[in-house]
């Protein structure tokens, strides 16, 4: 099995294992555990984790939070248009994906007067765009609170319904904070708020915040893995939490979108900028001990990075048990822990 080849990493996948709602309450969904010492898999309910977390940990959570980046709208010539928010550039700029046809120049409109001219045509399909609102430009936070009334909750593609008011409540951690994610951090939808505050009674618990972008969703293409280009995601680390990965405590990382952002922290020692990491079993973790994660799609950047923990012989055995378990998989699906 080679690592550094795409194919390497696919597995099959019954579609009806694939989690279009969250369980209720969050807490009720499953836990695979995997204990790298003892070689061992245990099989129960993500309420249950304190269970089987090492005791003197510490704890590292991601509290982005999800802002309504899919918008509905039309053309000047009448056609319907569909933006999807990637990530802000500059000022009023942002990238973003379109579907529908569009060129330089071509101005799109949506409710509330919001207004978007495209600016420029990336190679990568991401398109630029200027938002303004009745001639003013707008401004990153202005627009957010915009798509709070106009905007949709962005779904993943494999989730294949239109969102609705429950998805507001249900795509978002109990502690999201910092406004601009496209995706939400899956590993954390599971802590209901009575689980969360158990947790920082139990343990060192800090934040940081990692914008999750659409890139999260880009498939890999290149068959040999060195040659995919990585997207890259605006993050920032507090204080605290670089006190905490400086020091010689092992951590738990809630997510791969922690991971990445710890790890690359680990090596830049930069506390703001934008994380590009790809971790796979040819660029291993030096800082994360712990992980809790989801089950991610197959030949998908996330499950190389699994792989960065256990390879992937064991990698691939894991996610061949939770399918003959049945486990619900992706962004409202069950959790695994690995320790």
């Amino acid at each position: 099995m080679d690592p550094l080849l795409k194919s390497t990493y696919d597995y099959v996948l019954p579609p009806e294992l694939i989690a279009t709602h969250p369980i209720e309450p969050r807490d009720e969904a499953r836990l695979l555990v995997y204990d790298r010492k003892t070689n061992t898999i245990t099989h129960t309910l993500f309420k249950n984790l304190f269970d089987f977390l090492p005791k003197d940990i510490g704890v590292l959570l991601n509290n982005t939070k999800v802002v309504k980046a899919r918008i509905f709208g039309k053309k000047e010539s009448g056609g319907e248009i569909e933006v999807l928010l990637n990530a802000p550039l500059q000022e009023n700029l942002y990238s973003v994906y379109i579907r529908g046809k569009v060129k330089q120049g071509t101005l799109l409109f949506f409710d509330e007067n919001l207004q978007a001219e495209v600016m420029e045509l990336k190679v990568d399909g991401t398109r630029v765009v200027a938002f303004s609102q009745e001639g003013k430009a707008l401004h990153t936070k202005a627009l957010f609170d915009v798509l709070e009334n106009i905007g949709h909750i962005p779904l993943p593609p494999y989730i294949k319904r239109e969102d609705t008011n429950d998805d507001s409540v249900d795509y978002q951690t109990v502690f999201a904070k910092e406004q601009g994610a496209v995706a939400a951090p899956t590993a954390s939808l599971h802590f209901t708020d009575a689980m969360f505050e158990e947790l920082k009674k139990r343990y060192e618990t800090h934040f940081l915040t990692l914008h999750v972008g659409a890139g999260t969703f880009k498939p890999v293409e290149a068959e040999h893995i060195n040659d995919h280009v990585m997207h890259s995601e605006i993050y920032a680390i507090p204080e605290q939490t670089c006190t905490l990965i400086e020091s010689s405590k092992h951590i738990l990382a809630v997510g791969t979108t922690v991971t990445r952002t710890v790890e690359y922290f680990a090596r830049t020692k930069e506390p703001l900028g934008k994380c590009d990491l790809f971790l796979h079993p040819h660029n291993l973790p030096i800082r994360v001990n712990h992980l809790l994660t989801n089950f991610h799609l197959p030949k998908s950047t996330l499950i190389m990075l699994v792989a960065s923990f256990v390879g992937i012989e064991k990698t691939l055995e894991l996610y061949e048990e939770a399918v003959k378990e049945k486990y619900r998989f992706f962004s409202y699906g069950d959790a695994m822990l690995i320790i």
